[in-house]
């Protein structure tokens, strides 16, 4: 099932979110097909550094306004006033005005006019359902805004959206949550008012009332993630949302639904990653099953990638859920390790997935490889599974390559040889002598370095090591790095020559 959902490229996100007009997509196929549309738009969002963004909610048909004459200060001055001394025909000139403002001079022009903000807060909790839903969507449209000013003008209306989280129209809802979201990042007076008012309790309420309506999920998870991106977030936000709800909520979206796509998976996911990264205790997340839940999601993600099945791409899932579970393994005790997984094998997929990546999405490849190092680590049973499943030629031939793939490659081998010297005589029958004695002629000291510590465990573990090592060309190669710019590369060169190899000749 999940390889129709796949959508793609790394730690980006969506800049805009269209929302499916009256009258349109009326069959089932036509859902799926704008929703791939949508997931498509991912490629082409912000990567790692520039992870914060806004999202622009619109209709289809206002996408297609071109607007022939493009709105401009006095323009929202103008609609101001009419607003201002208008009966009952309010609703017409809110439509206008919401236009006027995606203009970036007439939003500043607008917040700077005497009770602008005042009148919109009215209009929002006025009476009229069709004026509501065009004040929520002209303070959308601010929220949109480069100027930061721009979010602080929009306090005012935050109690109310945030009150509206627990109504039951999936726009309107999806509005108020998608310019909460926007506002999030801009100033930390909007976070610390937007934390006093309990926006993470009602983010919860919105989720637990609107599970089954994934639109409204999905802006829930982009609001809950811009908040989660604040720089004292570890201190001020997290431990209230680990406290509620939210993380059983998020867990609970992971998997794919079919007909609606990748996107409120997507959400949570990174949501759940930031959660990861806040600090090395995990012990809430590990005792609701997170570490089981997304190894299982993994685990199916990762086979159907090694099936070929990446036609629109996998990254976005598959990267917070590498980090997640990366970051968990990184905490779980190792005793506990077994029964925190609930029988999900992840060292076969992971190897796969390396595999997989390796030639189309490196960077992606090289967090597998993270992945797969930090479960070695703490198991031994992994380490295990690496051997008797035969899969140490396939990381072999991994260590070529560059990009920081063969350091991780290189770490989850030193692993393997540091939990028992049974592993080191194994790995020197599968061939990682010779592929040491190719790493060691590399330019990059890290791999230098990590192969010298690597070669020690395997000629201490038997004497016949050393021997084949010599037999390989090792010896040269050793004396070769004696000449090394690094100090310490060239102290633990000449150890191993002198106190094992040319000892052992």
């Amino acid at each position: 099932m999940l390889n129709s959902f796949f959508a793609a490229c790394g730690m980006w996100r969506l800049n805009k979110v269209r929302h499916k007009a009256g009258g349109h997509a009326n069959n089932l196929e036509e859902l799926r097909t704008k929703r791939r549309e949508k997931e498509r738009a991912l490629r082409q969002a912000r990567r790692d550094r520039q992870l914060v963004s806004k999202r622009l909610l619109r209709n289809e048909d206002e996408e297609q306004d071109t607007m022939e004459v493009t709105p401009g200060e006095q323009d929202v001055v103008t609609l101001f006033q009419k607003l201002h001394h208008g009966g009952t025909e309010k609703e017409a000139f809110l439509r206008p005005l919401s236009k006027a403002l995606r203009n970036p001079s007439a939003q500043l022009t607008f917040i700077k006019l005497e009770n602008s903000m005042h009148l919109l807060v009215g209009l929002l909790t006025g009476s009229d359902a069709r004026c509501r839903l065009q004040a929520v969507r002209c303070l959308h449209e601010l929220s949109h805004s480069t100027h930061t000013s721009v979010a602080s003008a929009c306090l005012p209306a935050t109690p109310y959206l945030l009150t509206y989280l627990s109504g039951q129209s999936t726009k309107f809802t999806e509005l108020c949550l998608y310019t909460l979201g926007n506002i999030c990042p801009d100033s930390e007076t909007v976070k610390e008012r937007l934390l006093a008012q309990g926006i993470i309790p009602a983010l919860a309420g919105c989720i637990q009332n609107h599970r089954h309506n994934l639109a409204v999920v999905e802006a829930a998870g982009f609001a809950l993630f811009q908040l989660l991106q604040s720089k004292d977030a570890a201190q001020k936000v997290i431990p209230t949302v680990l406290a509620s709800s939210l993380p059983s909520q998020l867990l609970s979206v992971l998997t794919p639904d079919p007909d609606f796509g990748l996107a409120p998976a997507i959400e949570c996911a990174w949501c759940l990653h930031s959660l990861t990264s806040s600090s090395e205790d995990h012990r809430e997340l590990l005792a609701q099953g997170a570490l089981r839940q997304c190894g299982s999601l993994l685990v199916s993600l990762g086979g159907a990638v090694a099936d070929g099945n990446t036609d629109q791409g996998v990254e976005l899932l598959v990267c917070p859920l590498l980090r997640c579970v990366g970051n968990l393994l990184s905490s779980c005790p190792a005793e506990t390790l077994h029964s925190q997984l609930g029988g999900v094998d992840l060292v076969a997929p992971l190897c796969e997935l390396v595999v997989a990546l390796i030639h189309t999405l490196p960077a992606l490849a090289r967090e597998t490889a993270w992945v797969l190092n930090n479960l070695t680590a703490h198991s031994t049973e992994s380490c295990s599974a690496l051997l008797t499943l035969n899969l140490v030629p396939r990381l072999l031939e991994l260590l070529p390559f560059s990009q920081g793939i063969n350091t991780m490659v290189l770490r989850v081998l030193a692993n393997v040889a540091h939990k028992k010297k049974e592993f080191c005589i194994q790995l020197a029958e599968l061939g990682l002598l010779s592929a040491i004695t190719a790493t060691l002629k590399m330019a990059d000291q890290d791999i230098v370095t990590l192969s010298l510590e690597v070669l020690f465990m395997m000629i201490v573990s038997s004497p016949q090591t050393a021997e084949q090592f010599v037999s390989q060309g090792g010896l040269s190669v050793l004396e070769a790095i004696q000449y090394n710019s690094d100090g310490e590369v060239r102290r633990r060169a000449t150890y191993l020559l002198e106190q094992h190899i040319l000892r052992e000749k």
